[in-house]
């Protein structure tokens, strides 16, 4: 089978990760590479060399003196994606030596232009709604298409425009391997309001334990107004760390602390996590009551620091080598794996009867 995959183009596919995103479709290729799967990835420019990706960008943006002047031009970095995503679309168009196009990207775009492509397209859903994917999806005709969510959740706010299947996102258990645990907490993700740090910092300091964050910071203004000034020797920030430096931070600590302020779509952190043996605490939201069970953690109603804090050490307490055996059963990059494979062979099924 051969398989083309879109990357969201906005970071490249490469370590130190920019987010969940990246670091879920780095990881996909690999692992279907491993089953013998025929993959051409299309990425960011700068991607992991050993990815052998296609850069999805304009070679070059072009624009007349008459254009830019336009007042009514876009940002040029909304316009160089967009024809980025239309550049990669019209090569497809013609191309039959393809079986399925997997649109793991954010971009409207090939959602838009999946008819007009010989082969099927199946698109995973990493987001809620947002009003540029949400109308292309309504308009599209789904017969040669489909739709997987990384949660139930996640699904269930689609479910107005589409019927997604649902396969939850994996990790390389063979990456994130066990570590010894420790006496700290650690929180990790991109340092952006969304993921709110700073709570997980109040969180630690009422429990009585140290803290270490990790991440890149997405939202400057944020990370100084808020994060910053509650960094003390109780809460370091320790950087934007590559796997294995970050695979030793959460593997030697005591609990991972999950924030977010919004629905998280999945919580690929939480599994990471459970993969070192690491339990969770945080706020039940979005798609992490789906794979953060009783005896790997605990998640408590969003915004209620002090509850938390006082479920801190039972969670610390909890049974490292069981947190790995559940990551590994049901947070595996090889369950994800099969079941983008039962997609794509389904998928190709309606493809060659059609």
């Amino acid at each position: 089978m051969h398989v083309v995959i879109l990357a969201a183009a906005k970071y490249p596919l490469k370590q130190p990760f920019a987010g969940g995103l990246e670091s879920l479709t780095w990881a996909l290729v690999r692992g279907l590479r491993l089953r013998g799967i025929d993959v051409t990835l299309f990425a960011g420019p700068g991607s992991d060399a050993e990815l052998d990706a296609r850069q999805i960008t304009v070679a070059p943006l072009e624009l007349s003196d008459s254009a830019r002047a336009d007042t009514a031009m876009p940002p040029e970095p909304w316009l160089r994606e967009h024809h980025a995503y239309l550049q990669v679309m019209l090569e497809l168009r013609g191309r039959r030596d393809v079986d399925l196009i997997h649109n793991n990207s954010l971009h409207y775009l090939p959602i838009a232009l999946a008819q007009a492509c010989a082969v099927p397209m199946l698109t995973t859903l990493h987001t809620p709604p947002t009003p540029w994917l949400e109308p292309a999806i309504a308009l599209m005709d789904q017969t040669r298409a489909r739709f997987v969510a990384v949660s139930a959740h996640t699904a269930g706010q689609w479910k107005h425009v589409t019927s997604p299947r649902v396969v939850h996102n994996g990790v390389d258990t063979n990456v994130w391997t066990p570590g010894p645990g420790g006496d700290d907490l650690v929180w990790v993700g991109r340092i952006v309001p969304e993921k709110a740090p700073h709570e997980a910092i109040r969180i630690a300091a009422a429990s009585g334990r140290r803290i270490r964050l990790a991440g890149p910071i997405g939202h400057r203004r944020y990370f100084e107004d808020l994060v910053q000034p509650l960094l003390s020797e109780g809460a370091e920030y320790v950087g934007h760390l590559e796997v294995a430096d970050l695979r030793a931070l959460i593997g030697s600590s005591a609990a991972m602390v999950v924030t977010p302020d919004w629905d998280e779509p999945y919580g690929l952190v939480a599994a990471e996590s459970m993969a070192c043996g690491t339990p969770v605490v945080g706020y039940r939201r979005g798609g992490l009551p789906e794979f953060v069970v009783d005896g790997c953690g605990v998640l408590v109603a969003p915004g209620d620091v002090l509850t938390a804090a006082a479920e801190v050490d039972r969670v610390c307490a909890m049974d490292r080598e069981r947190c790995r055996a559940h990551a590994v059963e049901h947070c595996s990059l090889d369950r994800m794996v099969d079941g983008y494979l039962d997609n794509y062979v389904d998928l190709t099924s309606l493809g060659r009867a059609a």
